[in-house]
């Protein structure tokens, strides 16, 4: 009854937050909103007992959201002096986005210390939910894992394409123009009459 109960909440505060995310008008609060719900959803996996999922979410997902976040802010180049003038402005929906966070580790991990936590599932001694997982993602599943990474490969490239500028002073190759050259646009034949030994 306790871990239906917290897979609720957690799920409502999932919800709030993705939406969150997409209506936010300031950029900082849809990514500390994004952090929510990837914190969230990690928590909602340690309930299902995906424990590999779960730190992997906060590992990859949560420090690659703010790495990302850092990036475009370099990218833009935008005045780091104005960025810090409103850290005091976004600080309370940074304290209450880690305050959530707070509470839902606590709501998971401190279920044993109140005796509420349910029983665990009776599990084979050499049972690995890391080992089940990678054999359910290249095996039942592997198209969609191929599909995932296709749909990453192209993020990534339409990222970089979206990003590059061409500058003034940047030097590059034409190959068409390459194709088109002509010997005697490149070699000039000089004739020179011989030298005589006096």
């Amino acid at each position: 009854m306790f871990e239906a109960v917290l897979f609720y909440v957690f799920a409502a505060i999932l919800l709030v937050a993705g939406l969150a995310v997409i209506t936010a008008r300031n950029p900082v609060h849809a990514a500390l909103f994004l952090v929510l719900a990837f914190f969230t959803s990690a928590a909602i996996w340690l309930l299902l007992r995906a424990e590999f999922l779960a730190i992997a979410l906060v590992l990859v997902y949560v420090g690659a959201v703010m790495v990302l976040f850092l990036f475009v802010v370099m990218m833009l180049d935008i005045n780091l002096e104005r960025m810090r003038e409103g850290f005091w402005k976004n600080l309370p929906l940074a304290v209450v986005v880690g305050g959530i966070m707070m509470a839902e580790m606590w709501a998971v991990l401190a279920g044993r210390t109140f005796g509420v936590a349910p029983q665990p599932v009776a599990r084979p001694a050499d049972y690995s939910n890391t080992k089940e997982l990678g054999r359910l993602l290249y095996t039942d599943y592997a198209y969609a894992f191929e599909l995932a990474a296709v749909v990453l490969l192209v993020a990534i490239v339409a990222a970089i394409a979206l990003t590059l500028r061409a500058r003034k002073d940047r030097r590059g190759q034409d190959p068409a123009e390459q194709v088109r050259v002509r010997r005697e646009d490149r070699v000039r034949l000089v004739s020179m009459p011989a030298e005589k030994d006096q």
